[in-house]
Order: C-alpha cells, then sequence, then structure tokens
C-alpha cells in the first residue's frame, strides 16, 4: 500500500513494492522512498533513520513496463532495479510519479558541472573583491543617510531664513537669529561628514580600482602570451607531424617466428606471420588456376580460409606492371588436404568471378562490394541515378571564443551550436555509415567457421570509424520522433530505418536488415567539452544476427576530438572494445591503441585476437581504424612464459580496406560518395525524415544565415512541445490519474534475451506504412 502523495511541486511517494533481489529469494518486500529524483529503498520504514540499502537516480533513467504488475528503472547501465507492486492501479501510481520525478530531475542539469580543478589564487582574490565591494556599497550607504540629512537640514536653514525676512518686530530677531544659527550648524556638520565620507568612497575606489585595473592588465598580457604559445606549439607539432610523414621509417616486414617483449605492458599477445615456413612444412596440396576477370585491377580476398587471391605479381616487391585493359588474369592459390574437394570448391568459385567479371563491374577489392559475393547480392540492371557531392561549403566567418566562453564543462547536448560547426547532416544519417561497408557482413555470412566470423565482423565494427579521420563536423541533433530511412537494397543489398526516441538523454534507435543478416542498435553518449578538446563516449549496446543464429553484441569506443580551440582539428579513437558471441561463446578482444608522438609504431593502430569458447586463440586482427583490417589464423600457439604466449600465423587476407575519398571532398565537409546522397531528397518518405528538416537544407544549398534562424525555431518548437507534455504530466499526478510517457513511433522498449537489457526494438511497420503511403502516425515536428 502506498502511503504518500505525489504533487504538481514536488514528486514524493512511499510505500511498500517487491524487488528482485536474486534467483534464490526472487521478489522480496522492500519499502520505497521517491524525493527530489531519487528513489531509494529499505527494508522497512525503520531503516530510513539510519541505514539505506541503495538509491537509483531518475536523472536519464529509463523506466520500462514488462506486464501488469512489473517495472524496471534503468540508470545507463550501471544501475537496475527489478520491482513488482501488489496490483495495476498501484503500478501506474508508481509509473507515474517516477515519470515526473525524471522530468523534474532532467531540468536543472544544463549548468550543474563543475570545474575539475579548483584555483586557490582565485578564491582569495574574489574574497578580496567582495569585501572591497562591500565597503564600497557600505560607504555609499553612508553617503546616502549624509545626503538625506543635509537635504532635511537644509530644508529647516531655508524655512528659519524665509521666517526671518518675514518678521514685523525687532524684538523676536534675536530668537530667530539663534534658530538660523543652530541649523546652520547642522547643516555645516553635516555637509563636512558628507565630504569626508565622498573622499573615503573616493580613495578606496581609486586605490583598488588601479589595482584591478593592473590586475586586468596582467590577465590580458597572460592570455595573450598563453595565445601565442598555444599557436607557436601548434605550428611546432604540425611542423612535427610533417616531418614525420616525410621522414617515416617502413613498417618492418613480420617475421616468421619471434618472441613477444615482457616489457611490453601494452601487448599481452604478439601475432607473427609464418607464410614461407608454413608453405614449407604444410602438407596440404596447393593448386594455382588462372582466371580471366574482365577489367579487374586489384586483388581481393575470400571467404573461404582455404581460398587465397593474389595478384600475379608480387606486391612485396613492389613491382606494377601495367595490366591490360581487355582482361586481367587472376591467381587463386587453393590450399587444402583434399584435392579433389578443393578443385570442385575453386571450379565454383572461378564460375562465380568469371560471370561477375563478364558483366563488366569495377571493384575496388572482391570484398567491397556484395555483388562480388553471391550472384543473389548482385545490382539489378535498372538502378537509381544518384548525386556524387553536395554543395560546396561556403566560407561563414565566427567569432570561436565568444562561443565557446559559456560552453567549457557542458555537456555536448545542452550546448546550441550554429550551424557553422556542423555538418548537413543528423545524427541519424551519421549512424548510417557505419554500414558504408556492410560487404564485409556479406562476406561473414558465408564463413562456416563462428571464428572466422567472428574476424569478418570485427573488421566490420572497425570499417565504421573510416570516415571520422577527417570528419570534423558536427552532425545536427535530431529532434524528438525525428526519423530517417536509408533503402539501399536495390544496390547495395541493405536497408535501414533510425528514429530518435528519447530528448533527455538523447538516444536514437536504428535497425538495419541485409539479405543474410540483422544489425540493430540503440545509441547514446556520454560527452564533455574542456576546451581543448570534446570527448564523446557511446553507452548503447550495438546487435548483430545472421541467418544462421550467430548474435554478436559490442559497445563503441571513446572519440576524441583535439585541437578545439587552436590548430587542425583532428579525431582519434581509442579503447577496447570485446565483441561477443552469444550462441556459442566466441569473442574477439580489440584494442584501439591511442595517438602519440613519442612512438615509432604506425599510428591510428588496431590490433585483436579472437578466442573461441574455451580461450584459445584462433584468429588474429590487425590494421589501422582508418585504412584496412588484415586478418590471419593461428596455426600453432608457443610459450615463452606462462603469461607471454606466441602465436604463429598463417597468411595474412585483407578484408576491409577504405575507399579513397574524391579528390575535392575537401571542398563539402571531406563527405564520402554514400554520405553525399544520404541527404538527398527522396519522394514518399515519412513527413518526420531528416530529409524533410527546414534548416538543415538550407545549410547544404549554403543559407546558413537562414539555417541558423530555422534551427531556432524548430528548437523552440521541440521546447513548447514538451512544456506541454510535462504541464498534462503535472495535472495528472496532481489529480491522481496515470499519464502515458511519450512513446516512439516505430519502435518499443522490450527486453532483450542476449543481455536482459531493456532496449528499444524495430516494431517491423515502417516498411508497410511506406508502401501503403500512411504517415498518419507521425508527429508534427517540422
Amino acid at each position: 500500500m502506498t502511503e504518500g502523495k505525489v504533487s504538481a511541486n514536488e514528486a514524493e511517494m512511499k510505500g511498500w513494492l517487491f524487488k528482485w533481489t536474486n534467483y534464490l529469494k526472487g521478489y522480496q518486500r522492500r519499502w520505497f522512498v521517491l524525493s527530489n529524483g531519487l528513489l531509494s529503498y529499505y527494508r522497512n520504514q525503520a531503516e530510513m533513520a539510519h541505514t539505506c540499502r541503495g538509491t537509483i537516480s531518475l536523472h536519464g533513467a529509463l523506466i520500462n513496463t514488462e506486464d501488469s504488475c512489473t517495472f524496471v528503472i534503468s540508470n545507463g547501465g550501471t544501475q537496475t532495479f527489478h520491482m513488482k507492486a501488489a496490483n495495476e492501479v498501484e503500478r501506474q501510481r508508481w509509473i507515474t510519479a517516477l515519470e515526473l520525478a525524471k522530468t523534474k530531475a532532467t531540468r536543472p542539469v544544463e549548468s550543474e558541472e563543475e570545474e575539475e580543478e579548483y584555483d586557490e589564487s582565485m578564491a582569495s582574490q574574489k574574497n578580496e573583491v567582495q569585501n572591497v565591494i562591500k565597503s564600497l556599497v557600505s560607504r555609499l550607504e553612508d553617503l546616502q543617510t549624509c545626503s538625506d540629512l543635509i537635504a532635511k537640514h537644509g530644508a529647516a536653514l531655508q524655512r528659519s531664513l524665509s521666517e526671518l525676512e518675514s518678521l514685523d518686530t525687532a524684538q523676536d530677531i534675536p530668537t530667530k537669529l539663534k534658530s538660523v544659527n543652530e541649523r546652520a550648524t547642522l547643516f555645516r556638520i553635516t555637509s563636512n561628514a558628507m565630504m569626508n565620507t565622498c573622499s573615503d568612497y573616493l580613495d578606496l575606489a581609486q586605490t583598488h580600482g588601479r589595482k584591478w585595473q593592473r590586475m586586468l592588465q596582467h590577465e590580458r598580457d597572460q592570455r595573450l602570451r598563453l595565445e601565442d604559445m598555444v599557436e607557436q606549439l601548434a605550428r611546432q607539432l604540425g611542423g612535427l607531424e610533417q616531418a614525420a610523414k616525410e621522414h617515416s621509417i617502413p613498417v618492418r616486414d613480420r617475421s616468421n617466428v619471434s618472441h613477444s617483449s615482457p616489457s611490453d605492458e601494452d601487448d599481452e599477445n604478439e601475432f607473427y606471420d609464418a607464410r614461407d615456413e608454413a608453405s614449407n612444412q604444410d602438407t596440404e596440396a596447393n593448386f594455382i588456376l588462372k582466371i580471366p576477370l574482365g577489367h579487374r585491377r586489384t586483388s581481393s580476398g575470400s571467404s573461404d580460409p582455404r581460398l587465397h587471391l593474389q595478384d600475379g605479381h608480387d606486391e612485396a616487391s613492389g613491382s606494377s606492371s601495367e595490366v591490360d585493359d581487355a582482361t586481367e588474369t587472376k591467381v587463386l592459390v587453393i590450399s587444402s588436404s583434399d584435392p579433389a574437394a578443393a578443385c570442385d570448391n575453386l571450379i565454383s568459385k572461378s564460375n562465380l568471378l568469371s560471370q561477375q567479371g563478364s558483366n563488366g563491374r569495377q571493384r575496388t577489392s572482391a570484398i567491397s562490394q556484395p555483388s562480388s559475393v553471391s550472384p543473389a547480392l548482385s545490382t539489378s540492371d535498372s538502378k537509381r541515378l544518384r548525386r556524387t557531392r553536395v554543395p560546396d561549403k561556403p566560407n561563414y566567418p565566427l567569432n570561436l571564443w565568444s562561443i565557446m566562453k559559456n560552453c567549457i564543462g557542458k555537456e555536448l547536448s545542452k550546448i546550441p551550436m550554429p550551424v557553422n560547426f556542423s555538418e548537413p547532416l543528423s545524427m541519424l544519417q551519421r549512424l548510417i555509415e557505419d554500414y558504408e561497408y556492410a560487404d564485409i557482413l556479406d562476406m561473414a555470412s558465408l564463413c562456416s567457421d563462428s571464428c572466422e566470423q567472428m574476424a569478418y565482423v570485427a573488421a566490420f565494427t572497425v570499417s565504421s570509424y573510416a570516415t571520422t579521420s577527417n570528419r570534423t563536423g558536427k552532425p545536427f541533433n535530431p529532434l524528438l520522433g525525428e526519423t530517417y530511412e536509408c533503402d539501399r537494397m536495390d544496390d547495395l543489398g541493405w536497408r535501414a530505418i533510425s528514429e530518435q526516441v528519447s530528448h533527455h538523454p538523447p538516444m536514437l534507435a536504428q535497425y538495419c536488415e541485409g539479405r543474410d543478416w540483422r544489425c540493430w542498435q540503440e545509441f547514446t553518449m556520454a560527452s564533455k567539452f574542456r576546451g581543448k578538446y570534446l570527448q564523446v563516449i557511446p553507452l548503447g549496446m550495438a546487435h548483430l544476427e545472421f541467418n544462421s543464429g550467430n548474435h554478436y553484441t559490442w559497445r563503441k569506443v571513446t572519440t576524441t576530438v583535439h585541437n578545439i580551440i587552436v590548430g587542425k582539428l583532428w579525431v582519434d579513437q581509442h579503447g577496447d572494445m570485446d565483441i561477443v558471441n552469444h550462441k556459442d561463446g566466441v569473442k574477439c578482444h580489440l584494442k584501439y591503441i591511442p595517438y602519440s608522438y613519442f612512438t615509432r609504431d604506425v599510428q591510428r593502430k588496431v590490433k585483436g585476437c579472437v578466442m573461441d569458447s574455451d580461450g584459445n586463440v584462433r584468429w588474429v586482427v590487425s590494421g589501422m581504424w582508418d585504412n584496412k583490417i588484415d586478418i590471419a589464423p593461428v596455426i600453432s600457439t608457443e610459450r615463452a612464459s606462462s603469461d607471454n604466449p606466441v602465436f604463429k600465423t598463417g597468411a595474412y587476407t585483407t578484408v576491409w580496406k577504405r575507399k579513397s575519398p574524391p579528390p575535392d571532398s575537401d571542398r563539402y565537409y571531406n563527405f564520402t560518395e554514400l554520405a553525399c546522397q544520404l541527404n538527398e531528397p527522396e519522394p514518399g518518405v515519412a513527413p518526420s525524415d531528416t530529409r524533410n528538416r527546414p534548416d538543415q537544407r538550407l545549410m547544404e544549398n549554403g543559407l546558413w544565415d537562414e539555417a541558423n534562424i530555422e534551427k531556432v525555431r524548430l528548437e523552440e518548437k521541440q521546447r513548447a512541445a514538451r512544456k506541454v507534455r510535462e504541464a498534462e504530466a503535472e495535472k495528472a499526478a496532481a489529480e491522481g490519474r496515470p499519464y502515458p510517457p511519450y512513446e516512439p513511433v516505430w519502435f518499443k522498449k522490450e527486453k532483450e534475451p542476449w543481455t536482459g537489457s531493456v532496449i528499444h526494438m524495430y516494431q517491423g511497420k515502417y516498411w508497410e506504412c511506406k508502401e501503403h503511403q500512411d504517415w498518419s502516425v507521425c508527429p508534427d515536428i517540422y
């Protein structure tokens, strides 16, 4: 039974609920107290005076109802309360109170972040200034008092003089003169006090004014010196980076067998090629067949571990002979213990490649397009013609300091940024670029070995960062209810739908489907701007499921944008990523190594390994997140020590290589060809689709001033709609009736079985509504 109240001014509620503890004890009865945006619980009411068993903050919390009596509160994955009410009415009362308390808790967030370091000297100066101001205020009050007394005594003196002038008899003159002298004396005393107080005030103001002027000039000089130092440092770093590029040491060839250094703390495992040795020692038979591939010009890899496609030239020797314009001969090197099976496999592969070559399609890599994987993924003959670029970025001057001085310490989503810092794409569209190299997943779907498939999935997760190396523009923050569809089934073999499902905290849900796989994610982030750098920490989980039943999950790594104030902006990815196959327990650990000026190793490096369910390393992954990823199987393991194994690997295969950007892409936001096509107008999309957003369209067309005005209008419209919902929620709470929270249109919060998290899941209705052009459920957000 609930023993509390829910008011419009303060969300407060007390009562008994059942909280899930563990599988042995199940749900246990606990006393819950909701107050000031915090939900706390105790074993009984008596414990409220001394012992709190747990507390969860409702700021940014997700509240999900599972059935008629149970509900779940989750706070960013760190805390989760599973609770059950006595009946449905009781549960709804708690849900209403919790939603109202969550709304109250999110309002004062904009300015609650404090600086990480506290300067004691500035604090003492601030106290001194406050004391001086108090003294000046006190003297001003004395001046006001003296002014009042002067006015009073002056008026009395004036009256006495007027009476003296109007006397009729001489006998009253001495009495009146005495009165005039007394009042004149009072007036003189008050005037002297006034002058003394003015003198004190002037001396104090002049003394500290000169001191403050010197302090201000000192601060100005310090700022100028600091700016000069930072600019000089930026120039020096730029020169060092250029010199490093010009005098870079070639990457050492991988040795056949060597031991890892025990002093390298970052490298727990070292991986080495064993190309020559493996080819000499393996008993498998090698078959070579030359296949005409039409106009194909680059080497490619195969999903079959026994199939390795190479150029007819030795890549290591650096030779580059001309390729025949009519045909190019490729060499397939196949290693197999079963020659007959290898021949059969070779014939099927050669037929497939010959068919693709005869169609005249040019590919940069056999793994770069779905059509080079399977006939089922080949593109249709009649494709839609899409644009290949967007209008050039105009040159608009902007005072950076005037905007940033009030932004330090705030969360990125709370900063009202003009479009000058943005690119003409929303976050909904930017995340679609994760699938630019989705053909890797088509290759992965052909793998029969789960560990090999994991290696391909790892390469796919790395490929999503390819464009971030030179893309520093901030995407538009989507409006609540904003959607984006990307149907590229005809040419790329996948389609996706995204929706902004929450505004506080900002969160979007995305679902993408290919012919042999499905991928979905709930993306939210924590971001901080500290003046010299911007850090973005993704919090959501990505899911990938193949038709075979293999289900993979991972979290993205941290992104940091450097040189926010001075110098050229550049982006770095760093952190650890763990990919898990929940079906059979195969795992992959990837390490994104931070950028460093003090290392001779290649920058932007990614390395990792694939381990089976028993913890044995089966594949190694190596490369750079802005260039390419190579994978190789582990042939054998040697142990130099108990904690330092050395792995002998087979031949490395390049499973992902970044496509070169257009030569003039720096003129239009460094967009890739896919990025240029994301905001291309398309008929028949939902009214809430990002491509219908007016401020983003104006910015793309180069009308930035008009875009900023339109951006303010849309944000004000969104705030007004939020205030209406909050007012209705408060009214419903005051009347004791439930008020349903905001619900997305195409996604719904559900508990997914693989990790047990409550996330927004796609409900599968968007494409049907598009087919019938039924957009009645879409909100009016533009």
